[in-house]
């Protein structure tokens, strides 16, 4: 593959996708630019630290950076190519995208842009917001000619390449992963293909911008389909009396079923998020992403629930003992096992309902989180063996590694809600 001398390569975002990429690209000895408009972010970089959890991630950092081959900044600085990675949320109550971050984004490039660079946008995104940048990029840039389709000549390569990495594993899928390469034209998508050579190991595959845009989003409303079943599942199998775990079991013996495992809810950037954007592109036809998605909305109310349930249950076995007295351990409050990241977590979002509502005294335990979030900071951050030792309703929300192999003898003194089959044989 031809080579375009990508010898200085800025990284705007230094998340949990930014920091990783920043980093790939600096082990490879390319000057990498991380920029973020967290200065304490900043800081702890530059100091050869992670500002996240994510395994192999700490040394890889701090060798780049005393080889001084990654810095950080927080305002962009001139480079050949330049990649965005940084968040897409939601605005306002109906899980409409907002923009804004890619589009601060953009902005704060253009100006430094010159004849013969690229930009990538990593970001999840909803269909046509590459479309969109090369937009914004040429309304602060008149003086250059951007892509657009059926017209190859450019002075700037536009492409979206979103990123398909699994927290926890992230510094190896980065490297092994196949990695969807979307150019506005053929041209885009060679020279973005020539940047993610420098260290992807699996295949590039060649496509265009929107269906780039389009495939990052079917994966994870396809995860998200797949979960609500699920989750679905053990909600009908509650009201009927049926052990979920047992029953999926069951039913997974069978040689063309595999049924996910149920949860609290679904959380993460991806999965919680990306099928609202196909929901807000097409809301008449994307009828099933839209129902998978409330359904795995609704699961944490049913937790919350069966937690209502289990207080009433502990004062009707103990005499003399009002609701407000019953203590409730939640173990995790992240959205996933081993790690730190609490987007859109459905555990998370578990302890702030229970913790509006009154005489609720809950405990929380999580390996992982060493400060609560502000919305969560009035709850007690205990040990595991101190939330055992104080809570009558234990509820398991996260499957850390932590929790597995909870003492039966400490437990039977417990009434359990276990949301995540923790307490299931292997």
């Amino acid at each position: 593959m031809k080579s375009y001398g990508f010898e200085k390569i800025s990284i705007v975002g230094l998340g949990y996708i930014g920091l990783p990429t920043a980093a790939m690209f600096a082990a490879r000895r390319k000057k990498v630019i991380g920029v973020d408009v967290n200065p304490c972010a900043v800081d702890t970089i530059n100091a050869g630290r992670i500002h996240i959890v994510e395994p192999e991630l700490d040394i890889l950092v701090q060798s780049v950076v005393t080889k001084g081959y990654l810095r950080a900044v927080t305002k962009p600085e001139p480079a050949d190519a330049y990649v965005i990675a940084v968040p897409t949320p939601f605005k306002g109550d109906n899980h409409q995208p907002d923009l804004s971050f890619v589009q601060a984004a953009s902005e704060s490039i253009a100006p430094l842009l010159e004849r013969g660079n690229l930009v990538i946008l990593e970001s999840t995104s909803p269909v046509g917001t590459t479309e969109k940048m090369v937009e914004w990029l040429a309304a602060a840039r008149p003086d250059l000619v951007f892509p657009s389709e059926g017209c190859e000549h450019c002075d700037v390569n536009v492409a979206y390449c979103p990123e398909r990495v699994l927290p926890g594993q992230v510094v190896r899928e980065l490297v092994a992963n196949d990695r969807i390469i979307g150019g506005v034209t053929q041209a885009c998508s060679q020279r973005a293909a020539a940047l993610y050579r420098i260290f992807v190991e699996g295949d590039l595959l060649i496509t265009s911008a929107r269906t780039a845009e389009m495939a990052k989003l079917t994966e994870n409303a396809f995860r998200d389909v797949n979960i609500a079943f699920a989750n679905e599942l053990s909600v009908i199998a509650e009201k009927l009396g049926i052990d979920v775990w047992e029953l999926i079991r069951l039913a997974n013996r069978h040689p063309r079923v595999n049924i996910l495992q149920p949860g609290c809810g679904v959380g993460g950037h991806c999965i919680a998020v990306d099928p609202w954007f196909i929901v807000d592109s097409a809301p008449d036809e994307a009828k099933l992403i839209r129902c998978a998605r409330e359904v795995n909305d609704n699961k944490p109310k049913e937790v919350i629930r069966r937690v209502m349930e289990a207080r009433n249950k502990v004062t009707a076995e103990r005499p003399g003992m009002n609701t407000s007295d019953v203590c409730v351990a939640l173990l995790g409050l992240t959205f996933k096992p081993n790690v730190d990241d609490m987007r859109e977590s459905p555990a998370a979002s578990i302890a702030r309902q229970l913790m509006a509502m009154p005489d609720v005294q809950l405990r929380l335990v999580d390996p992982f989180v060493t400060t609560p979030p502000p919305d969560l900071a009035e709850a007690a951050l205990v040990s595991l063996d101190d939330a055992l030792q104080e809570a009558d309703v234990v509820v398991t929300l996260v499957k850390h590694d932590a929790f597995a192999g909870l003492p039966a003898k400490v437990l039977s003194r417990h009434t359990m809600i276990d949301a995540v089959g923790l307490m299931q044989p292997a």
